[in-house]
């Protein structure tokens, strides 16, 4: 609760520090200004901003180049044009701040898939309807979907616009099979054949989703335990944005995140889903464990 109240209290600080960032991104201010424009010590500001943030004010202003950048590349703007508006002074900076931030080139962003085939089809599961993609270096989006086939497909396009999207139910059935009926657990990673997997995102969010590859079937951790084993502790919340956003549900077990009091807490695709993936788990290993004691 005190924590809560300090945070509470430091929040118009804040707010203040964010709006001068964003107002001066492409001048890239040092700390020292941005603490004294809200009126605190460096060393306060710092301390302050990270306790709330759980990133430090460097890594802040590293996110708003970095998004200022895709915006200005989402539009055609050239990266040598980019760079400078962004006020990063090299078109190597801004290399890094895209492969550290990212994991991709600017180039490679720009692009959104240009060259790369992407094999769709949608599913009937013991979980809903899904839809399935995948790329020759391995499967890109596993989603499930209420009612319209086009809204799913529409939000795929949107993250792989430039690439070749092919209808392809035969071949995404047999990944549909090995996922869903083939293997005695839904999204068992430890299995003697693992499934390949194509992942995009920032370097932040491919920590979590391979820390969240490694929670063994049948259990589940929280996101406080998370945050912890990719060395951030600080950083629950947008470790709970990073399980929101997994583009690949079930293979990536996101449902297996809970929250620390023991409720199950929220789930992209609907709680009851979350808890019948748990179940069927849970009742998988359970059997598991009994074949092997006999």
């Amino acid at each position: 609760m005190e924590h809560n109240l300090e945070l509470s209290q430091h929040y118009k600080l804040i707010e203040l520090a964010i709006q001068y960032i964003e107002a001066n991104v492409n001048r890239q201010p040092e700390l020292e200004e941005i603490a004294s424009a809200v009126g605190v010590s460096e060393y306060h500001f710092q301390r302050m901003f990270t306790r709330w943030a759980g990133i430090s004010p460097k890594r802040f202003m590293q996110f708003l180049t970095k998004e200022h950048a895709k915006d200005l590349l989402a539009r055609s703007e050239n990266l040598l044009d980019t760079t400078h508006q962004v006020g990063l002074s090299s078109l190597g900076r801004l290399h890094d701040l895209f492969v550290n931030t990212e994991a991709v080139t600017p180039g490679e962003y720009k692009t959104r898939g240009a060259g790369l085939t992407i094999q769709y089809g949608f599913h009937h599961t013991p979980f809903g309807k899904c839809l399935i993609a995948s790329t020759e270096r391995g499967i890109c989006n596993l989603s499930f979907f209420e009612n319209s086939e086009g809204q799913a497909l529409d939000n795929l396009v949107s993250t792989w616009n430039q690439a070749k999207m092919l209808e392809d139910h035969r071949a995404t059935a047999s990944l549909a099979a090995r996922i869903f009926l083939a293997q005695p657990v839904a999204g068992d990673r430890q299995s003697d054949s693992p499934f390949k997997l194509y992942l995009r995102g920032t370097n932040f969010q491919i920590k979590v989703w391979e820390a969240l590859l490694k929670i063994p079937t049948g259990t589940v951790t929280t996101y406080e335990h998370i945050a912890a084993q990719i060395g951030n502790p600080n950083a629950v919340r947008a470790v709970g944005t990073a399980v929101g956003h997994n583009p690949i549900a079930v293979l990536i077990p996101c449902h297996r995140v809970i929250r620390k009091s023991g409720e199950f807490g929220n789930y992209r695709y609907g709680a009851a889903r979350k808890k019948a993936l748990l179940a069927r788990e849970h009742v998988a290993t359970s059997a598991l464990r009994e074949a092997g004691s006999n």
